[in-house]
């Protein structure tokens, strides 16, 4: 499943590097997850909505409705 946080991360002007440096991850990471090549951890993911100040599911892409 691809993650949709790339829109999230560029609005709140972050770099790959830097996500991976607050999450504690590496860049090689972070663009993984950007692709949909892996998908990161649930600790990992819930630490990225916050950092984006989005939900889960926005990153998902799931709708609430």
């Amino acid at each position: 499943m691809k993650i949709k946080f790339k829109e999230f991360r560029e609005k709140r002007d972050l770099s790959q590097e830097e996500v991976a440096k607050i999450l504690g991850v590496n860049r090689a990471a972070v663009a993984k997850w950007e692709t949909g090549a892996n998908n990161p951890r649930l600790d990992k993911l819930v630490e990225l909505a916050k950092l984006l100040r989005c939900t889960v599911d926005d990153l998902l892409g799931v709708n609430s409705k």
